[in-house]
């Protein structure tokens, strides 16, 4: 058998050393090819150095290959690892301040608003680039995306090419561990069931030893100390009857309910993730930096390196197809009627069976009305979005921004359209040339 190659491209990420991490330590994987690729040569050099240093620990038999030109390694590859990102640092002030001048007050601004969707015309056309080097050059590749927005990205992704893709997120892994902790019961006693689109899959299912688990959660909710722990989660829980699978932060931005008024702001959006407004455009570029100074004092041994296993499905995908070990896992893919009263041509997230046969989802059936209503506003953000990228039609990107629940919420259709070509402008290097 040939040696596997995995590539990953934008590997210059921190990302990058729990993915390699947890490849490494897959039992009885013990040679093949890291293919690394970033456009930043200093960040590419610093992934090599880091991913060499885990093979020495790992005592295994992989070598890296890289370059800031993807066609030169990723040939052959049988797994292809996107996280790239595109121009995030130099339009992260542009995507937060523009908006906060029309009282549209993002958190993260990743996935859906302003900020998700010029974050989407950044990044669909780059990527949709790397899509057909990879259809040419490992057109056996399944590719693992972890580039947010990920629901558009994996949507344009299952839309221009044939090529397997599976949307990755840790959320729903994270949010059942939490679940377990705040309801004070072992993860392994915690039965549950999740469904939806990423970053707003509900947890439909709450159960220990056949007991609904529901109204001890909501008791507890009573407690405000214990509300404040994840405000607008318990908040929203409360009313709507299941628990989100993303942070605090992120889910006020995906509805129209939390961020419209600086009241409510101030009582349900307290703190960092618990949804600051300017959160991440305060902090990313800080992140950032310090996460290249970690690396720089892993490689030269100034801080401790480990191998340490991280809740991130890519390397369980890799070890279910390579060494036909059966598991499941939550991801995102092409609906096609696996949850009935979500849009057939969307994407969402629900259980996938991975076996030496690939990812084969498993139909969910049918959300409650009212938590399917709210996954399928965001999903026409999304069609709107990536039809738009595919069509290169302006026009499209501005009805997703006038139909986003958290702008919507704040702006008149005059607000927004003043704000969608201020945003045009400020962005405009970084954008695709529609004529």
């Amino acid at each position: 058998m040939s040696v596997t190659r995995i590539s990953i491209i934008g590997s210059g990420s921190m990302f990058t050393k729990h993915l390699a991490s947890d490849i490494l330590q897959i039992p009885d994987f013990n040679e093949g090819i890291f293919a690394l690729v970033d456009v930043d040569a200093k960040r590419l050099e610093l992934s090599v150095k880091l991913v060499q240093r885990l093979i020495e620990l790992s005592g295994k038999n992989w070598i890296v290959e890289a370059s800031t030109n993807r066609r030169d390694v990723i040939a052959g590859s049988r797994f292809v690892i996107n996280q790239i990102e595109v121009a995030g640092l130099e339009t992260v002030r542009n995507e937060f301040e523009i908006p906060l001048r029309y009282n549209v007050k993002q958190c993260i601004g990743d996935t859906l608003g302003p900020g998700g969707l010029f974050k989407t015309l950044r990044t669909l056309p780059v990527w949709l680039e790397i899509v057909r080097d990879i259809e040419e050059l490992c057109p056996d590749a399944l590719i693992l995306n972890y580039t947010n927005p990920m629901s558009a990205v994996t949507l344009a992704t299952s839309r221009a090419t044939s090529l397997p893709v599976i949307g990755l997120c840790h959320s729903i892994q994270h949010s059942s561990q939490q679940l377990a902790k705040y309801l004070g019961v072992p993860y392994e006693k915690l039965d549950w069931r999740c469904g939806g689109i990423n970053h707003m899959s509900w947890f439909t299912k709450l159960e220990v030893d056949g007991q609904d688990q529901y109204p001890a959660l909501f008791e507890k909710m009573s407690d405000e100390a214990f509300l404040a722990k994840d405000p607008v989660r318990f908040d929203f829980a409360r009313h709507f009857g299941a628990f989100v699978s993303e942070s605090s932060g992120h889910f006020s931005e995906y509805i129209p309910y939390y961020r419209k008024r600086q009241d409510l702001i101030d009582r349900y959006c307290a703190a960092g993730y618990n949804g600051a407004t300017g959160f991440y455009a305060n902090e990313w570029p800080v992140w950032r930096k310090e996460t290249d100074e970690e690396i720089e004092r892993m490689i030269s041994g100034e801080q401790e390196i480990k191998l340490e296993r991280s809740d991130e499905y890519a390397a369980v995908i890799i070890d279910s197809i390579v060494n036909e070990k059966p598991n499941v896992i939550y991801g995102n893919v092409p609906n096609r009627g696996l949850i009935e009263n979500l849009p057939f041509e969307g994407v969402v997230e629900v259980a996938c069976l991975v076996d030496k046969k690939g990812v084969q989802p498993t139909r969910y059936g049918r959300l409650p009305e009212h938590l399917a209503a709210l996954c399928r506003s965001n999903m026409a953000f999304f069609e709107l979005a990536v039809q738009a990228v595919l069509e290169k039609n302006r026009e499209k990107a501005l009805q997703a921004l006038y139909i986003d629940p958290l702008t919507a919420a704040a702006c008149s259709p005059a607000e927004i359209k003043a704000m969608f070509e201020e945003l045009w402008e400020a962005d405009r290097p970084y954008l695709p040339d529609w004529k």
